[in-house]
């Protein structure tokens, strides 16, 4: 029996996707969240097997909470849920961990198999991605895919803050932080990411998935 923790900020989303999985004998979804910060509890607490993460949800994104779960003791195995045909996703995916991408227009048919081939420690995409998406990404460095995971949980949901607008006020407000803390932050974030200024920070965010474009 595989355990599935299941997270989409849509409750109608999540209810038909259970239903695709629990027709299954072996899938079984144990702990459902409604966002990126929900997940990484649930996944605590009851780590599953798997976990079904959608790239865009509030508070913490499908992607970063993949990187947070590969860094977990029990480090469950990760498909991404997606409305996003794009190579961009695609990428980010692979560089989070996951094991598998599915499109949520296609769930319904891909995603059984994709859960299945992701627990045997296989990586699964949807049909139409073309495998030189793979190679491409494949020709990185390794220094060019460590960039890409060097910002902390706190640090991605700042960058998706300001993304969204916020002032330094109202960031230091949602997460109980002084307004010198989220400066601090936001300065270690331009360093880290060798970015000049808010502007690049949000065009950063939307290449992420942490924000719509």
């Amino acid at each position: 029996m595989i355990s599935i923790l299941l997270a989409d900020d849509h409750q109608l989303v999540r209810q038909g996707i259970r239903l695709v999985l629990e027709r299954e004998p072996d899938l079984r979804v144990v702990a459902e969240a409604c966002d990126g910060m929900d997940a990484l509890a649930q996944a605590d607490e009851h780590r599953p097997d798997l976990a079904i993460l959608d790239v865009n949800m509030p508070r913490l994104g499908g992607l970063q909470a993949a990187r947070e779960l590969a860094r977990r003791e029990y480090r469950p195995t990760v498909v991404m849920l997606s409305m996003h045909d794009d190579e961009q996703f695609f990428f980010e995916a692979l560089n989070a961990g996951a094991n598998g991408y599915v499109l949520k227009s296609g769930a319904d048919q891909d995603l059984v198999a994709a859960c299945r081939a992701a627990v045997r420690g296989d990586t699964y995409t949807y049909p139409a991605a073309c495998r030189a998406l793979i190679t491409d990404y494949l020709k990185l460095s390794p220094a060019e895919r460590k960039r890409q995971g060097e910002l902390s949980a706190r640090e991605l949901e700042i960058v998706q803050l300001i993304a969204e607008g916020h002032s330094a006020r109202d960031i230091a407000q949602r997460l109980f932080i002084s307004e010198k803390t989220v400066d601090r932050h936001r300065s270690n974030i331009l360093e880290k990411l060798h970015l000049k200024d808010r502007l690049e920070l949000a065009r950063y965010a939307i290449r992420r998935g942490l924000i719509d474009a």
